[in-house]
């Protein structure tokens, strides 16, 4: 007799505030809700790939509020009652948890997907493919599986995999996370070959999680317990807003990953799965650039946004100046960003450090501007 197909459920993340893409990512229209490499936003792309696996009924979204009517406008197919606004940032591990102990209520061996609002996939057939063998393995056990993707080059801003020096392609028991290494670390973790970046998507079951958060984070599990409970009675918001805050704020990774993965190979039970499906999580106006690049190819590698341009020995530009006509010469590798009150400056070298630039708004009360 075969088995049940196990239910799946995804949660997306989708509370960040992308500010290095700011001027364009703003406080109430963030990365994840700017349409950047397609006519769809991140976040519509992101539920567009994962409703041939799973039902729109099924769909969770953890975000804020001051995105959170932005959101429900994009995303008109899902249900509102489950597109929570966090009362505060509480980092992934309260945000997933949460998700957990809501579906240990009435589904515990749900497999839950955790996945990020922003990342770009190219082979989507090949993405849904390997999302289906990881519900399986979540499914078959106490097991949680993460998406690992196949480094490329010497990244420092990505947290590593590893797992057993014999990768076959198949899930491997992971050894251990080493969170953003120094760049004679990542060299070594390339070299190794058994090293994997760590996408950030990750899959096991509601009850899985929900055991692995009250024995690593037990206060932190207890309140998403009591916030879970009132789910769907007058006093849900009341007591989210008074329990959530009290939640540690701490990444899945810190909460349970780490600590879970000390137990050794054999008892940790966590597994990385390759993910060789174009993955960019599009972290900076760079990426976005390396990305448009490899799709587009355009003359010179100068990607332009603008009503009418000119170009002289200029070269791997990214302008973004729509509505006004544009003239580039004699400049290489700049990021120009320009909005109706704000204009950014910058080259794709310094590009990591837009983020400074909001975190000063935000310090010189510039609200205006974030």
């Amino acid at each position: 007799m075969n088995k049940k197909t196990p239910s799946f459920y995804p949660v997306i993340l989708a509370g960040g505030r992308g500010t290095r893409f700011w001027p364009l990512s703003r406080k109430r229209r963030a990365k994840q809700l700017l349409a950047l490499d397609s006519r769809q936003t991140m976040i519509q792309q992101t539920v567009a790939r994962l409703l041939r696996l799973a039902p729109s009924k099924s769909f969770w979204i953890i975000t804020n509020a001051d995105l959170h009517r932005e959101i429900t406008r994009q995303l008109p197919r899902l249900n509102r009652k489950q597109i929570l606004a966090e009362p505060v940032g509480r980092n992934t591990a309260p945000a997933i948890g949460l998700a957990a102990f809501l579906l240990l209520r009435t589904n515990p061996d749900a497999v839950i997907g955790l996945f990020p609002s922003d990342h770009v996939i190219a082979d989507e057939p090949r993405y849904r493919d390997t999302v289906a063998r990881g519900i399986k393995i979540a499914a078959a056990g106490e097991n949680i599986v993460v998406l690992g993707i196949r480094p490329t080059r010497a990244e420092t801003g990505y947290g590593y995999i590893e797992v057993g020096a014999s990768f076959d392609g198949k899930a491997q028991p992971v050894r251990r996370f080493t969170e953003k290494p120094d760049a004679r670390r990542a060299e070594e973790f390339v070299r190794a070959g058994n090293y994997f970046w760590n996408s950030g998507m990750f899959l096991w079951s509601a009850r899985t999680l929900a055991g692995a958060l009250s024995e690593h984070l037990p206060e932190t599990a207890s309140l998403l317990e009591q916030i879970a409970a009132a789910f769907g009675t007058s006093r849900f918001a009341a007591t989210f807003r008074r329990l959530y805050p009290r939640c540690e704020n701490i990444s899945i990774d810190y909460a349970v990953l780490e600590p879970r993965s000390l137990k050794g190979q054999a008892a940790s039970n966590i597994f990385c799965l390759p993910a060789d499906f174009g993955w960019n999580d599009l972290g900076s106006w760079t990426a976005l650039h390396e990305h448009q690049i490899g799709r587009q190819k355009p003359p010179h590698g100068n990607l332009i946004t603008a009503s009418g341009l000119f170009t002289l020995n200029a070269q791997g530009n990214y302008i973004h100046s729509p509505g006004k006509f544009v003239a580039v010469v004699g400049v290489s590798n700049l990021v120009v960003v320009e909005t109706d009150d704000a204009l950014l400056i910058t080259s794709r070298e310094n590009a990591q450090d837009v983020g400074k630039v909001v975190k000063y708004l935000d310090e010189k009360k510039l609200h205006k501007l974030i």
